[in-house]
């Protein structure tokens, strides 16, 4: 089966979860990814969370299907030298080391490229070349704190709160698959390489891009309509006293409100006293308010103006949802979620973990995958979010610590004479 990225090498420097989560995409659209670690210790996340004795851990697994390990120290002469050979061949290098660590090995830019012009070198890093921060070393939640997502959720009256979602680490690795992607057609028109670089804040703040929106409408009206904060008597601080729009300057956690002019919030269905994910979110679409009127049975709302248009309900917001929740009460999430489908309504269940690894429909579609491992055994994993008509990506077990060291090496031309002796001077 002809996949999208047959016949293009990777070397896959990367660790932890923002490069390998790059990688391991682009092995699912059939790169050759080569994954490049320490030897004897390979991927610090091997030995992370492990809930197996003597496998590799969940954590690496998840991260590193669809992908071949060599081992290398790159640290002696011959190990620069296999490097080097490796590089020749490449057609994308991806590494997440410290900012300057790829320097400091004697791979500087300017070296790779003389190497092998059409080589792409793509990075993430926790801020942008030139930021004044560029020096730093980040990770997950400390991109979400830089790329203003954890101020902006959360509710009122808590901290700043970091989302569950892994919106420095997974989020920054899409990101600089996009821009790989980019440079690698860009390649089909100039015949060169070049660098992709992507930092973990900005792709942080692309995805809280309507919280930039939402500053400078803050600085240009004073308010905020839509947030539960400008609501008469509704948001109280933890001293009991109402919160306003009064004095704040930058946008404000909201809870979970739903960030425009389709307000939403979760609302409690039936069970929700025992089950902590029995809610769903429900949408108050502006075209679709007539339909709610009737699925709630207040038909008089449809043509009163202190309720028909957004300007004349935004004050009542909270009470509408409360008064809508009451009709839940009988009706489990499903329920409700099949009820405002029949009125074309948009809103949908709070989905726990257990039901997604669980759900048939999540496996038949191939979103969520059970990778055969004959080494750990059996596991579930997340395919491929995106899904093609041409072909279905298939993914195959991580790799083990080194286990195409012997393969990648004969690949390069060496015979087996020369890789006994590199074994045996423990460079692989």
């Amino acid at each position: 089966m002809t996949k999208p990225l047959d016949g293009i090498n990777v070397l896959d420097f990367t660790h932890v979860q923002a490069g390998p989560a790059c990688t391991q995409m682009m092995g699912f659209l059939g790169a050759n990814v080569i994954k490049i670690e320490r030897r004897g210790s390979g991927d610090m996340t091997r030995g992370w969370l492990q809930d197996k004795p003597n496998v590799d851990s969940l954590y690496f697994t998840m991260f590193n299907c669809n992908k071949r390990s060599i081992e290398l120290d790159m640290k002696t002469p011959e190990g620069k030298e296999l490097l080097e050979q490796m590089i020749k061949k490449a057609d994308v290098m991806v590494e997440n080391f410290g900012p300057g660590a790829l320097d400091r090995m004697g791979f500087t830019w300017e070296y790779i490229q003389e190497l092998n012009p059409r080589v792409i070198l793509a990075s993430v890093k926790g801020y942008a070349e030139g930021h004044a921060n560029e020096h730093l070393k980040v990770y997950e939640n400390v991109a979400q704190c830089s790329g203003g997502a954890a101020a902006t959720t959360g509710f009122w009256d808590g901290p700043p709160t970091v989302s569950g979602a892994a919106l420095g680490d997974s989020n920054s690795g899409m990101h600089l698959m996009i821009g790989i992607l980019a440079a690698l057609e860009m390649r089909h028109k100039t015949g060169r390489g070049q660098k992709v670089a992507v930092a973990m804040q900005d792709a942080v703040l692309n995805l809280v891009r309507i919280k930039l929106r939402d500053q400078q409408r803050l600085e240009r009206t004073g308010i905020l309509a839509e947030y539960p904060q400008a609501q008469p008597n509704f948001a109280f601080d933890r001293d009991g006293n109402p919160l306003s729009f009064d004095n704040i300057t930058s946008v404000p956690r909201g809870g979970n409100a739903g960030g425009g002019g389709q307000p939403g919030w979760m609302l409690k269905c039936k069970g929700w006293e025992t089950d902590a994910d029995s809610y769903v979110y429900f949408t108050i679409a502006a075209n679709m308010w007539p339909q709610i009127c009737d699925m709630i049975d207040k038909p008089e709302w449809k043509d009163d103006p202190a309720y028909n248009t957004f300007e004349g309900r935004v004050d009542k917001l909270m009470d509408i949802f409360s008064f809508i929740e009451t009709k839940f009460a009988d009706k489990d999430k499903f329920e409700v979620t099949e009820w405002a489908a029949q009125y074309g309504i948009p809103c949908g269940p709070v989905m726990s973990m257990k039901e997604l690894a669980h759900d048939p429909s999540l496996q038949k579609v191939g979103t969520v995958v059970e990778v055969v491992d004959e080494i750990r055994g059996n596991h579930l994993t997340v395919g491929a979010p995106f899904k093609f008509s041409g072909f279905q990506p298939e993914i195959t077990r991580a790799p083990l610590l080194g286990e195409h060291t012997d393969e990648v090496l004969k690949e390069l031309g060496l015979d087996d004479a020369k890789i006994k002796e590199l074994h045996a001077k423990q460079v692989v």
